[in-house]
C-alpha cells in the first residue's frame, strides 16, 4: 500500500480465540457480547500490558498480540488463563479460550502483523486445548524451566495450510500451581477371552480409581486415543482415574470373526473385561449402546457397580420404540449399511458422521468417516446395529438401586433425547441433565463439554 509504514523483525506472537463462540452467541448474544465486553477489559488488555505486550489486532471473538520476549509472551497467556479459570467458577457465563504462541518473522503494516510467524501462531491457537496453551518448538526452547509450568510433547502437527509439519508442546491449564501435571499419554493393551472363545482387547489409561467404560457400536482402542474426536474425553476421564475401555466384538482390535452378535454377548463380555482387570467394585459409564449393555451387567451383577453414568443413551433400540417409523428408519439405516459402507467413495459413512458430529469440523468429519472404515466390516455392522436396534432393557430399570447420573443432549440426532429423559424418569432417585447441543459425541469445543465434565467428576465425588 502506498504511503504505509512497513517494517519487519522477529517476534513472538500470541493468538487467542473463544472456544465454541458461534454456539454461545446462537443461545444468548447480548449476553455473549457483554461478557466478552468485559473479558477483554479486566482480564486480557491489563495482561497484555503487565507482560510487555502490545495489542495488534482485535476481531470479536479473537485477538492478536506481539512480545519482544518469548517468556513475556508465553506467561502472558499463563497469566490469562488462570485468571480466566479463576473468573469462570463464579460467572453466569462461563467463557474459555484457546492460545497459540510462536516465534517468527512478522511484518508490520499500519500497526497490523501479518507472516509466516502470525499464521502458524493462529493455526496453533486453533488446536490449542480449551483453557490451555500451544507452542511451537522455537518457542518451548526458549521458556523451558522458566514459566512455572511444564508442557507436554505432542510430536509433529500438520497445521491447517502450513507447508511443513511443526513440532507443538502443549500446555492443559488445568490446574494451578508450578507445574501443571500432564494425563500420561500412553495407553496399555490387553487381551482376554470371553467364555466363547472370542478374543477380546481392552485398554487401561492413567493412574487412580478404576472407572470402566462400556462397550459401544465402532470403537478402535488405538484409532480412538489418537483421535480429534475421542481423545479429549479420554485423557479426561483417564485424568483422575485408571480408564478401563474395550472394543466389543467384532470390532476395533477384538476379534472379528464370531459366531455369536448379540446384547447378552455384549453384557458377557464386559463381564469378562472386569474379570480380567481384577476389579472388585467400580463405576461403570456407558455411552450410546453402551448404556442398556450397563444397566444390564449392574443389574446382573450386584455389589460390583459402584455408579452409573449414562450418556446419550437409551433404554430401548429402534426396533423396539413403538414407532412405525422408527422401526422403519432402523431397517433402512442396516441395508444403507449394507450395500454402501464398503465401498471407496465415503459418501455412505458420511451420512452418518453428519448425524453423529453435525457441528464438527472437515478434520474430525475426514476422522469419523476413516474409523467407520476402519473399526468394523460391514457385514459386522450390520449385525452389531440388528442388535441394538432390537434391545429393551425397560423392565430393568425400576431395579437400578446405585446412584445414577443420566445426561443427554437436547438436538441429539443418533439417539432422540426422549429416550434419554424417558430412561432416567424409570431409574429411582436418578439425576438428568440436558446438555445444550446437537452432536451425539461432544466435541471439546462446545459448552457442553465443561458442563458434561463437572458433572461426572461432582457427582462421582458427591455420592462416593
Amino acid at each position: 500500500m502506498a504511503g504505509a509504514d512497513v517494517t519487519r523483525r522477529l517476534a513472538a506472537v500470541l493468538a487467542a480465540d473463544v472456544v465454541g463462540y458461534s454456539k454461545m452467541m446462537g443461545v444468548d448474544e447480548a449476553g455473549t457480547l457483554a461478557a466478552l465486553r468485559d473479558i477483554w477489559s479486566e482480564h486480557f488488555n491489563p495482561a497484555i500490558a503487565e507482560h510487555n505486550g502490545r495489542i495488534a489486532k482485535m476481531m470479536g471473538d479473537g485477538a492478536l498480540a506481539e512480545f519482544a520476549s518469548v517468556v513475556d509472551a508465553v506467561s502472558c497467556a499463563i497469566a490469562f488463563q488462570r485468571r480466566m479459570a479463576e473468573r469462570n467458577d463464579d460467572a453466569d457465563h462461563v467463557i474459555e479460550f484457546r492460545i497459540g504462541v510462536n516465534l517468527g518473522d512478522i511484518v508490520i503494516e499500519d500497526g497490523d502483523i501479518f507472516g509466516d510467524g502470525v499464521n502458524i501462531a493462529a493455526r496453533l491457537e486453533g488446536q490449542a486445548p480449551a483453557g490451555g496453551l500451544l507452542v511451537s518448538d522455537s518457542v518451548h526452547a526458549q521458556v523451558v524451566g522458566r514459566v512455572g509450568v511444564e508442557f507436554t510433547d505432542i510430536g509433529e502437527q500438520q497445521l491447517k495450510n502450513i507447508e511443513r509439519p511443526v513440532s507443538c508442546w502443549k500446555w492443559d491449564g488445568k490446574v494451578e500451581g508450578a507445574a501443571a501435571p500432564t494425563v500420561p499419554l500412553d495407553q496399555i493393551i490387553h487381551f482376554c477371552t470371553a467364555p466363547d472363545g472370542v478374543g477380546i482387547a481392552y485398554a487401561t489409561t492413567g493412574s487412580g480409581p478404576s472407572l470402566v467404560r462400556a462397550p459401544h457400536w465402532m470403537s478402535h482402542l488405538e484409532y480412538d486415543w489418537k483421535s480429534p474426536i475421542w481423545r479429549h474425553t479420554l485423557e479426561e476421564l483417564s485424568r483422575e482415574h485408571t480408564l478401563v475401555r474395550f472394543d466389543q466384538r467384532a470390532n476395533g482390535l477384538s476379534d472379528w470373526d464370531v459366531e455369536e452378535i448379540s446384547f447378552d454377548a455384549f453384557v458377557g463380555d464386559l463381564a469378562t473385561v472386569v474379570d480380567a482387570a481384577k476389579l472388585d467394585r467400580f463405576p461403570l459409564l456407558g455411552v450410546s449402546q453402551g448404556c442398556p449393555i450397563s444397566i444390564a451387567y449392574a443389574i446382573r451383577n450386584p455389589g460390583r457397580v459402584s455408579h452409573l453414568i449414562l450418556y446419550g443413551g437409551f433404554a430401548r433400540g429402534g426396533e423396539k420404540r413403538g414407532s412405525s417409523t422408527s422401526k422403519d428408519q432402523a431397517i433402512a439405516m442396516r441395508t444403507l449399511i449394507q450395500t454402501g459402507w464398503g465401498q471407496d467413495n465415503p459418501a455412505f459413512r458420511q451420512m452418518f458422521t453428519s448425524s453423529f458430529v453435525p457441528g464438527g469440523t472437515a478434520e474430525q468429519w475426514d476422522w469419523f468417516n476413516e474409523m467407520q472404515r476402519i473399526s468394523v466390516s460391514p457385514e459386522n455392522a450390520v449385525r452389531l446395529r440388528q442388535a441394538n436396534d432390537n434391545v429393551d432393557v425397560t423392565e430393568l430399570l425400576a431395579q437400578i438401586d446405585i446412584p445414577t447420573l443420566v445426561l443427554h443432549c437436547k438436538n441429539d440426532g443418533v439417539v432422540p433425547f426422549n429416550e434419554g429423559r424417558r430412561m432416567a424418569a424409570m431409574i429411582p432417585g436418578a439425576r438428568f441433565v440436558a446438555l445444550e447441543g446437537d452432536n451425539h459425541l461432544i466435541l471439546e469445543d462446545e459448552p457442553a463439554w465443561p458442563v458434561f465434565v463437572d458433572e461426572i467428576r461432582n457427582f462421582l465425588a458427591e455420592t462416593s
